[in-house]
C-alpha cells in the first residue's frame, strides 16, 4: 500500500510541475519613457495583490482568484536582476524621488499562486502557479533591427542623409576631424577609437541635448555589457565620393575594411544575437511612450521620436518573408502600447492621449491585425505623482494638477491640451502645451504605490493567463 502512495504522490508531483506555467513579459520604451517606474509599480501591485484595493480593473485580483505573489530566483543566472529593492526605496524615501533607469537588460521572475476557475487545471488541483518572468531592456537596441538588411554603406547612406539642420550641428566637430578622412588608407587604431568616440558623442548630444530619439547604432548610446569593447568602435562613411568599385577593392588592413569588419560583426554578434536570445523568447510585451516631453520640446524632437517608433514598429512585424521571421521565429501573441506619465496632464486629457498614441503607431496596428496580433492602447502612469484639482484662469474655472516639482516647489497648474491628433503647423504655432516633471508621492511603506491603470494593464497582459 505504501508503494501504491508513493506512486500515486509522484505522479501527483509530476502533473503539478508539469501544469505550472512560465511567461516571459518583455518591457521595452525610448530612454525616459518609465521602463523602471513601470516596472517596479507592476512588482509592487503584484506583491500586495492578495489584499491589493488599486487593481478593480484585474479581474484575478479583484474577485479573489489570484491567491499572491513572491518573488523567486529568476532562471536565467547571466542576466543582470531587476533591483526592485533599490526603486522602491527610492520611492519611500523622504522625500521620494524617481528610481534610478536601468541601462541594461535585467530579468526579475516572481511566482503567481491563483485559483483556477474553468479548464482542466480546476479538475486537477485546488490551486495553480504562473511563474513570470519579467524582462527590461532599452528600446534603443530594437532601433537596430533594420541593420541586418542594411550593408556598411547602405547604412553610412542613411547616416548622411538624416545630418541636416540641428543633428548637423551637434556633429560638427565629428564631421570636421573626418571632413579629409582617407577611407582607403591603412587603419589607424588610435585614429579610429578618437573618432568613433567623437561620433558616439555626437549621438549622445541627440538624445541628451535636443531630446531626440532616434539613434543608430543603439548600443552607442546604452552599450550595456558591451561597453569600452572595440565592436562599439566604428562609424559612417559621410563622403559621397568614394565609387562602389574603389571600395570593394579597398584593402583589407584598410579604414574602410576595418570599419565594414567592426559593422558586420555589430550586426551578426550583436544585434542579432540580442534578438535570438531575449526577443524570440518572448511572449508578451508592452512598450511604453513618453509623447510628453516631445511635445514639450517641440517639432524636431516630436517628428523624430515619430521615426524612431516607426522603426521600432519593425520588430513587431512577423510576416511570413519578414526579416523576424525568417530569422527568430518571434512569438508574441500580444502587445500593449503604454502612453506614459498620464497624471502629468489633467484627467481630461487621457482620451487624447491614447488617440494620439494610436496615431504615432497605426501603421504597425494594421501590420499587427493582418498577421494575428492582438494589440491594445492604453494611457497610465506607473507611480501617481499628481493629484486632479482647479485653477482659475481669467475668470474661468480649468481643470489643474496638483503637486511637487523635483525642485521641491510645491504646484497647481494647468498643464493644456494634448493634441488628438498627430500636431500639425497650427498646434507647434500656437501651442501653450507645458509639460514639467512631479516627484513621486509620499505613501505608507505598507501599501501598494499609487497609480493610475497598472490595472487595465495587469488584466490585458496577464488576465487569461490565470483563469
Amino acid at each position: 500500500m505504501d508503494r501504491i502512495e508513493k506512486v500515486k504522490n509522484k505522479v501527483n508531483k509530476l502533473v503539478n510541475r508539469g501544469l505550472d506555467r512560465h511567461m516571459r513579459l518583455a518591457v521595452t520604451g525610448l530612454s525616459r519613457a518609465g521602463k523602471t517606474a513601470f516596472i517596479t509599480s507592476l512588482i509592487n501591485q503584484l506583491l500586495h495583490s492578495g489584499t491589493n484595493p488599486r487593481l478593480p480593473l484585474f479581474t484575478p485580483a479583484r474577485e479573489g482568484q489570484l491567491l499572491g505573489a513572491r518573488r523567486v530566483p529568476q532562471g536565467q543566472l547571466h542576466i543582470p536582476s531587476f533591483d526592485y529593492d533599490q526603486g522602491i526605496h527610492a520611492l519611500r524615501s523622504s522625500p521620494p524621488s524617481w528610481p534610478v533607469p536601468t541601462r541594461d537588460v535585467s530579468e526579475i521572475r516572481l511566482e503567481l499562486r491563483y485559483r483556477p476557475e474553468s479548464g482542466p487545471l480546476r479538475l486537477l488541483k485546488d490551486t495553480a502557479t504562473l511563474y513570470l518572468d519579467i524582462v527590461d531592456y532599452p528600446g534603443e537596441w530594437l532601433l537596430d533591427l533594420p541593420l541586418l538588411s542594411m550593408s556598411f554603406v547602405e547604412w553610412s547612406a542613411k547616416q548622411r542623409s538624416v545630418l541636416n539642420g540641428r543633428r548637423r550641428e551637434l556633429a560638427e566637430q565629428w564631421l570636421t576631424e573626418i571632413s579629409e578622412l582617407d577611407m582607403l588608407a591603412e587603419a589607424d587604431e588610435r585614429q579610429i577609437k578618437h573618432l568613433s568616440g567623437l561620433y558616439t558623442e555626437y549621438l549622445h548630444k541627440c538624445k541628451d541635448e535636443a531630446g531626440l530619439h532616434w539613434v543608430q547604432p543603439g548600443r552607442f548610446v546604452l552599450p550595456g555589457e558591451y561597453a569600452g569593447a572595440p565592436v562599439l568602435e566604428f562609424f559612417p562613411i559621410v563622403s559621397d565620393k568614394l565609387s562602389e568599385s574603389a571600395l570593394s577593392s579597398a584593402p583589407p588592413n584598410s579604414l574602410f575594411s576595418l570599419m565594414k569588419k567592426r559593422y558586420d560583426y555589430y550586426c551578426e554578434h550583436v544585434v542579432k544575437d540580442f534578438y535570438k536570445e531575449h526577443f524570440s523568447q518572448v511572449d508578451r510585451q508592452i512598450v511604453l511612450v513618453d509623447t510628453l516631453q516631445p511635445l514639450n520640446a517641440g517639432p524636431d524632437s516630436f517628428n523624430d521620436m515619430r521615426q524612431a517608433l516607426e522603426q521600432l514598429m519593425q520588430s513587431f512585424r512577423y510576416g511570413k518573408s519578414g526579416l523576424l521571421r525568417r530569422l527568430f521565429s518571434p512569438r508574441i501573441d500580444r502587445i500593449l502600447f503604454a502612453a506614459t506619465k498620464a497624471d502629468h496632464v489633467t484627467p481630461d486629457q487621457h482620451p487624447n492621449l491614447v488617440s494620439l498614441l494610436q496615431q504615432l503607431i497605426h501603421e504597425a496596428w494594421q501590420t499587427a491585425a493582418f498577421e494575428g496580433i492582438d494589440m491594445e492602447c492604453v494611457s497610465l502612469s506607473s507611480i501617481q505623482a499628481t493629484e486632479p484639482g482647479n485653477v482659475d484662469h481669467k475668470g474661468e474655472t480649468l481643470p489643474a494638477l496638483r503637486g511637487t516639482l523635483e525642485s521641491g516647489e510645491a504646484m497647481l497648474m494647468y498643464p493644456g491640451e494634448v493634441p488628438a491628433r498627430l500636431p500639425g503647423e497650427s498646434f507647434w504655432q500656437s501651442q501653450g502645451f507645458e509639460f514639467r516633471q512631479f516627484r513621486p508621492m509620499p505613501g505608507p511603506s505598507d501599501e501598494p504605490l499609487p497609480h493610475i491603470r497598472i490595472d487595465k494593464a495587469l488584466q490585458y497582459l496577464l488576465g487569461d493567463k490565470l483563469k
